[in-house]
C-alpha cells in the first residue's frame, strides 16, 4: 500500500467543519485517501514518498461546478466580443456546429491543463453539442489521461429554431437519441464509489433550448439511476422574458412544474432570482453553480451569492465556459467571486460606514471553491483536507513576488493578492502540477495544436 507524507506547510487550511488552519501542518496518505491530518510533529516520520512544503500554503483541492470545455477554441471571436449571452450564442452556435471529435479532445485538455495549473483538482463540464461525430465519450477519455476527476455532464438541445428555440435546428438532437445515449453513458462510465474519477451528469442545456417533456425525461432517468441533474437557469433577462412568454413562469418556477429541484439538482449562474425563489433552492436543496467572471463578460447581472449563502443553500464556483471568460483559472474566479460580492454590497450601502455592510471575505471565496463545491456536486469525499477524504490537495510557495508583505494573512492573500499558479497539484496523491509544471501533458506541443484546431474551426478552414 503505498504512502505519502506531507510536511512541513506553513499553514494547512483543512476547510474542516471547524475550520481550521493548521501551522507547521502536514497529512499522512495511503492509497490516494487521507489518512492523518496535523502538525507535522504529530504524523508519522515515514513514508514511500515525501513532499517538504516548508514556505508554502497547503489548501484542499478546488472544485470547479460548471464549464464548457470546447469553448477554449472559440475564446475572443471578434464578432461575440460585445455581445450578451442570447447574441453570443447565435454568433457561435455556427462555429460550434464545425467541432470535430478531435476538437473536443484538444480542448478538453486545455481546459483542464488551465483548471489543474490554477489549483483545480475536480472539475464538472457541459458538454451540450455532438456534431460530426462528436460524444461525450472523446472529453472522458482526454480527462481520463490528465488525470483529475470530472463530473461529465451529458448535455443536450432538442428545441431549435423552428420549433421556437434559441439554437438552429443544424445543432439539436432528437430526444430519443439524447435519452438513449444518456444511459449509455451512465452505464459505461458512472462510479458512484467514494474517490471515483468520473461521474455522468444529465443536463438538458437550458429553458430555451430543450422542451419541458425533455427534463422531465432527463429527470426520470437520472433519479432511477442515482445521477446529478444539472441545466443553466435564471441567467439573463432574455431567459426571463422567455420563460414568461413561452411558459407562464418565470425560470425557477418553471424548474418546479417540471419536478425538477431537489439535492440532486444545481443550476448555472441564477443571476436574475427573487428572495422567494432562493428560499426554494434552500428548502429543497438545489445547489448554486456561481460563475461571477462570465456573468460580467456577458453583462448577465450580479448573482445574489451572499443571499445565498445566509439562506444555506449549496454554492460552487464555476469559470464557466472559456469563451464567456476567456479563461479557466479557479483561483482568480473565487477572486472575481469576492470582489464582485463586495461590489454588490458597496451598490447596496456599504460604502457608508454607519450602515455597517457585510464584507465578503477571502476565506469565504476559499470556501465557495472548495467544500462548497464539493456539496454542489454531491461529493463528501473531497472538498476539505480530512481522515478518510481524498488527498486532493494543493500548494502555494508564498515566497513568490507575488505575495511579498503580504503573509501577514497567508491565506487571505493566495485571494486578496493577485492570483497566480499552484506550484502543486495532487488528486487522490499523484502529482498532477509539480514545482509549478504540469505532468501530464507536454505543454508547447499541445498550444501548437490547439491554436491551429481553434483557427480552422472559428475560419473554416486551415
Amino acid at each position: 500500500m503505498a504512502t505519502l507524507l506531507v510536511k512541513h506547510a506553513q499553514i494547512l487550511v483543512t476547510m474542516d467543519d471547524h475550520r481550521r488552519e493548521i501551522p507547521d501542518g502536514g497529512l499522512f496518505i495511503r492509497d490516494g485517501f487521507i489518512e492523518q491530518v496535523g502538525r507535522t510533529g504529530e504524523l508519522p516520520a515515514n513514508a514511500d514518498a515525501v513532499l517538504d512544503l516548508t514556505g508554502h500554503l497547503l489548501l484542499p483541492g478546488l472544485v470547479n461546478t460548471h464549464h464548457h470545455f470546447y469553448q477554449t477554441l472559440t475564446r475572443v471571436v471578434p464578432a461575440a466580443q460585445n455581445a450578451n449571452l442570447f447574441n453570443w450564442l447565435k454568433t457561435l452556435y455556427p462555429i460550434w456546429a464545425r467541432m470535430t471529435p478531435e476538437d473536443i479532445r484538444i480542448s478538453t485538455r486545455t481546459a483542464l491543463a488551465e483548471l489543474a495549473l490554477s489549483g483545480c483538482t475536480t472539475a464538472s463540464d457541459h458538454l451540450y453539442l455532438f456534431p460530426n461525430g462528436s460524444t461525450l465519450d472523446d472529453e472522458i477519455e482526454s480527462a481520463k489521461a490528465m488525470g483529475m476527476r470530472l463530473h461529465a455532464s451529458r448535455g443536450s438541445m432538442s428545441l431549435g429554431e423552428s420549433a421556437g428555440g434559441l439554437p438552429p435546428d443544424s445543432v439539436v438532437d432528437s430526444e430519443e437519441k439524447i435519452l438513449a445515449d444518456s444511459e449509455r453513458l451512465i452505464h459505461k462510465y458512472h462510479d458512484p464509489k467514494a474517490g471515483s474519477m468520473v461521474q455522468i451528469v444529465l443536463a438538458p442545456c437550458s429553458p430555451f433550448s430543450v422542451t419541458g417533456e425533455l427534463m422531465k425525461q432527463s429527470a426520470l432517468l437520472a433519479r432511477q439511476y442515482g445521477v446529478h441533474l444539472h441545466t443553466h437557469l435564471a441567467e439573463t433577462q432574455d431567459e426571463e422574458v422567455f420563460c414568461q412568454q413561452k411558459f407562464g413562469y418565470r425560470p425557477v418556477g418553471y424548474m418546479q412544474s417540471l419536478d425538477w429541484v431537489g439535492e440532486d439538482v444545481w443550476f448555472a449562474h441564477s443571476v436574475h432570482v427573487a428572495q422567494e425563489e432562493i428560499q426554494v433552492y434552500a428548502r429543497e436543496g438545489c445547489g448554486v453553480a456561481h460563475c461571477p467572471s462570465s456573468n460580467m463578460r456577458l453583462a448577465s447581472g450580479i448573482a445574489p451569492v451572499v443571499e445565498f449563502m445566509k439562506a444555506g443553500v449549496k454554492t460552487g464556483l464555476g469559470v464557466d465556459g472559456s469563451a464567456s471568460n476567456d479563461g479557466s483559472h479557479m483561483l482568480a474566479e473565487a477572486r472575481m467571486a469576492m470582489l464582485l460580492a463586495r461590489l454588490n454590497s458597496g451598490l447596496k450601502g456599504a460604502s457608508l460606514s454607519s450602515t455597517g455592510g457585510e464584507i465578503f471575505t477571502a476565506r469565504q471565496a476559499l470556501e465557495l471553491a472548495t467544500r462548497g463545491g464539493a456539496a454542489v456536486l454531491g461529493r463528501k469525499d473531497i472538498g476539505s483536507l480530512e481522515p478518510g477524504k481524498c488527498a486532493d490537495f494543493i500548494a502555494i510557495d508564498l515566497n513568490h513576488l507575488d505575495y511579498a508583505g503580504g503573509l501577514h494573512d497567508p491565506v487571505a492573500a493566495v485571494v486578496l493578492c493577485q492570483p497566480r499558479g499552484v506550484d502543486y497539484n495532487y488528486v487522490h496523491g499523484r502529482a498532477i502540477v509539480s514545482k509549478g509544471e504540469l505532468t501530464t501533458l507536454e505543454l508547447p506541443a499541445h498550444i501548437r495544436a490547439h491554436n491551429q484546431a481553434a483557427k480552422k474551426l472559428v475560419q473554416g478552414s486551415d
